[in-house]
């Protein structure tokens, strides 16, 4: 590793022991970044350098910033940082906001001064908040005035954070009136190196606590010269539009960092529901958009109602994209939509193919700088055809902070997903079902037990197992198997007062949308819960709904 430039080592001291890190490899020539790097820099400051900035950057509903304005606004934030707020390159500093050009703002900000981004998404409540607080000892929050309330409850819960800084609501304390000091219209980017860490990013928990991912400088770049220009091929005068949150790398990847390493734009929407999404497009002629299958088929019946000719690239991940929803919107807008994989501790989409390669139903080949295989549960490579779990390696691979399950997802120098694939004689990849206990519903990965652990604060509850139901508007939704203590009626009153009681204890997207009352749970000997017994459950009840 080259020499750091961080004066915090925390991240750098709590990366894995080197002999647990993935293989990487930089066979591209575009993927051979120099020893010293910050990131931020080939994402503004070379266009400004060029003289190109006066090229439209970020739109909102309520602004719109050149990059030159927007190469302002990070300096001055991260002169905030640095000089009124005591960051010193490697403190973490998490951020906490929708979709918007401050959220964007201070996101590169943090990452010019050095910093270690965390993303947080706003529908979080405080307990979810302070998991990451605590395992990455974050001390300084940016967050948007208007997610207040959790911010200060999480706060409350967490010895780590100092100190909140807000932006939103015309304070005179706030990130506004801080950046408007003579002087902050400047700032050098850090002396980082390129394996300095820049993000980590929280898995959604799979299984217990949510894994810290952490990426460096040189992968932000990877992804983009990787995906970005050998499989989504944008140009500079596209405008980028999507539904993910930029605390999602998918997220961050396909609404910020894609477009500005080419010069282009992007319309960043704090509501981007289906109706949101389509009326946005229209309205600022969207060509390059990123969401989930779920909002593809959702948008598919309203087409009619928008003008979304400009359109001309479409990305889906997140979930599998269904061969259906593919053909359907192919025949409906004569786009082929780039179905995609990629994983938080990847950063982005390792698996995905251009459109004159895309095959309906099929993930696609890999990714050009990537490889894959599909390996049995000893790491033997698998034959065409048979099914198995999904390895893969490249620029970018797995760094849990401070985890042992680290030697879980790397195994001989590979990154085993947790998903199940099958390759066919053409080595394109085709999903067959996730091997833990994630559930995907609208694209967003949701923890079963996690929503276990909710429910089991309800008195009502005695024991529970949640698992992942098929449904053709979502994907999945959430299915819970609840069994009552004596005294408690199992009707829909009760069904209706445990839905609340999780969305007011985690993500109310994470809560159980079908809930169904058992005398008890199928277990092992040992009484370990046996939950792909209660898949099964839920696979027939699927099927029955289905079929009537």
């Amino acid at each position: 590793m080259a020499a750091s430039g961080h004066i915090d080592t925390f991240a750098r001291d709590n990366l894995p022991p080197g002999g647990q890190w993935p293989e990487f490899r930089f066979d591209l020539p575009e993927l051979r970044y120099p020893e010293r790097l910050n990131c931020v820099s080939k994402f503004l400051d070379r266009w400004i350098a060029a003289g190109e900035g006066a090229r439209p950057c970020l739109i909102s509903p309520t602004e719109t910033l050149s990059y030159a304005q927007l190469d302002e606004r990070v300096n001055r934030i991260a002169n905030v940082l640095t000089r009124d707020l005591g960051l010193v390159p490697g403190n973490r500093v998490l951020l906490r906001a929708p979709n918007n050009p401050m959220m964007v703002a201070a996101y590169l900000a943090a990452m010019k001064a050095g910093a270690v981004v965390v993303a947080t998404m706003p529908l979080l409540r405080a307990k979810e908040l302070s998991y990451p607080i605590a395992k990455a000892k974050i001390a300084l929050a940016l967050c948007d005035a208007r997610l207040a309330d959790e911010m200060e409850k999480a706060k409350a819960q967490s010895p780590d954070l100092k100190r909140i800084v807000y932006w939103g609501d015309g304070g005179n304390d706030r990130l506004e009136a801080l950046m408007q000091q003579p002087g902050y219209e400047r700032f050098s980017a850090c002396d980082t190196a390129s394996d300095d860490v820049c993000l980590i990013g929280f898995t959604s928990g799979t299984t217990g606590e949510p894994k810290g991912t952490m990426h460096f400088h040189r992968d932000m770049l990877a992804i983009c010269d990787s995906y970005g220009k050998h499989v989504l091929r944008a140009q500079p005068s596209d405008r980028f539009i999507g539904s993910p949150p930029l605390a999602f790398t998918f997220g961050v990847g396909g609404l910020v960092l894609f477009p500005l390493r080419i010069g282009a734009s992007t319309v960043l929407l704090e509501k981007a529901a289906p109706d949101d999404l389509l009326g946005a497009i229209a309205k600022f002629g969207a060509t390059v958009c990123f969401t989930a299958p779920t909002a593809y088929r959702a948008m598919l019946g309203k087409l009619g109602e928008y003008d979304i000719s400009s359109l001309r690239k479409c990305v889906s991940a997140g979930e599998s994209l269904p061969k259906a929803t593919f053909e359907a919107w192919h025949k409906a807008t004569g786009i082929r939509i780039l179905d995609g994989i990629g994983a938080t501790e990847m950063l982005h989409i390792f698996i995905g193919s251009p459109e004159e390669d895309a095959r309906a139903g099929s993930t696609g080949r890999v990714v050009p700088g990537y490889e894959a295989k599909v390996i049995d549960d000893a790491g033997h490579e698998m034959p065409p055809g048979i099914a198995g779990r999904l390895a893969v390696r490249g620029p970018t691979g797995c760094r849990y902070l401070a985890d042992t399950r680290q030697s879980v997802y790397v195994q001989s120098g590979w990154n085993v997903t947790g998903d199940t694939y099958v390759m066919d004689a053409d080595r394109y990849y085709w999903y067959q079902a996730r091997s833990d206990d994630m559930i995907i519903s609208s694209g967003y990965n949701i923890a079963g037990p996690e929503v276990e652990s909710a429910l089991l604060m309800h008195a009502a509850v005695a024991e529970c197992g949640v698992v992942g139901q098929a449904d053709e508007e979502r994907g999945q939704i959430v299915k819970a198997y609840v069994v009552l203590r004596p005294g408690y009626a199992s009707d829909a009153a009760m069904t209706k007062e445990l839905q609340d009681h999780v969305k007011a204890a985690v993500a109310p997207y994470k809560y159980p949308r079908a809930i169904e009352y058992v005398a008890e749970l199928p277990k092992t000997q040992t009484g370990k819960l046996q939950r792909f017994e209660l898949r099964k459950k839920a696979a027939e009840s699927a099927a029955r709904k289905m079929a009537s």
